[in-house]
């Protein structure tokens, strides 16, 4: 065998090991105590609501501290059943909070950055999903 063909190898074996390894730290980058969940939290009730932290930690910036334990405990499941309806959160309550329409937009305006509809609901629905404000 020749030069050229070990050192076709031996660059194909770092390149390879390279992405290998990029892509395993860019997976374990992710720092949950930080950032919060890295995936949302898919709420069925009241209505289907997406929330995912991540938006809200790394692209806004706010510490966890911003929403939890004044608004939210910490731990999943543990909040006491609170009012998260539409009311609710236009009175300031829960999301409410800071979704008021100066410190982040209005909880009842982009209702599709939060409300989602169900994959079982039939695109031909004339009302995919009906949120009452």
């Amino acid at each position: 065998m020749n030069k050229s063909f070990f050192s076709a190898v031996g660059v194909l074996t770092l390149i390879g090991g390279f992405l290998l390894s990029s892509h395993a730290f860019a997976a374990e980058s992710y720092d949950s105590k930080k950032f919060g969940p890295k995936n949302p939290i898919i709420m069925d009730s009241p209505v289907n609501v997406i929330f995912d932290h991540r938006v809200h930690t790394e692209q806004v910036g706010l510490a966890c501290a911003a929403c939890h334990e004044d608004l939210f405990a910490m731990q999943r499941g543990v909040t006491p059943k609170i009012d998260q309806t539409m009311s609710a959160l236009v009175k300031g309550r829960s999301c409410g909070a800071c979704h008021d329409g100066e410190t982040a937009f209005a909880a009842n305006t982009l209702c599709n950055s939060c409300h989602f509809q169900p994959k079982d609901l039939k695109s031909s629905d004339p009302h995919p999903h009906t949120v009452t404000h």
